[in-house]
């Protein structure tokens, strides 16, 4: 059984992708990953793979860096990806209708640390950091609710 937090290497973006579609494939509305790393630790490009892989028809995924949030209709249900690196305050989050999207979307948060006390507590936390070399990944998944066991052990399946 697997137990949290789980540290998994990511050897290329290729296998970066791999686990977002594999993760992606269980994913419901009500579900929220947080996406934590520095800038270009790879969060984008797994949140864009995840995503892709749930479109009914492929479209271009752009980093919601300016947009702050993009929403998709998908195969799982509607997707909400926020980049909140540009967010100053709370109230600003409350505006954009994030909140609400966490119970009725799956949800992809980059920057979640600009929601403080907002972040959903039984969400799915990865964490992407610079791996041993250029291309590599280490990646940390870590979790409280119990919902999650299922997802990461298929998720951790080779």
């Amino acid at each position: 059984m697997v137990q949290s937090p789980l540290n998994i290497t990511l050897a290329s973006p290729e296998d970066t992708a791999r686990r977002a579609v594999s993760l992606g494939s269980d994913l419901v509305p009500g579900d929220t990953v947080l996406l934590h790393g520095p800038v270009g630790a790879g969060k984008t490009h797994f949140a864009r793979q995840l995503i892709q892989s749930l479109l009914v028809v492929p479209e271009d995924v752009p980093s919601p860096t300016f947009t702050l949030v993009q929403v998709y209709e998908t195969t799982a249900g509607p997707l909400w990806h926020s980049d909140l690196y540009r967010i100053g305050s709370v109230f600003e989050i409350e505006e954009l209708g994030l909140l609400e999207a966490f119970d009725a979307a799956i949800c992809l948060v980059e920057w979640p640390d600009r929601l403080a006390e907002l972040a959903p507590q039984d969400a799915l936390n990865l964490t992407l950091e610079q791996g041993e070399t250029e291309n590599a990944r280490r990646l940390t998944a870590e979790w409280t609710a119990d919902r999650w066991r299922p997802t990461i052990e298929k998720w951790v399946q080779p």
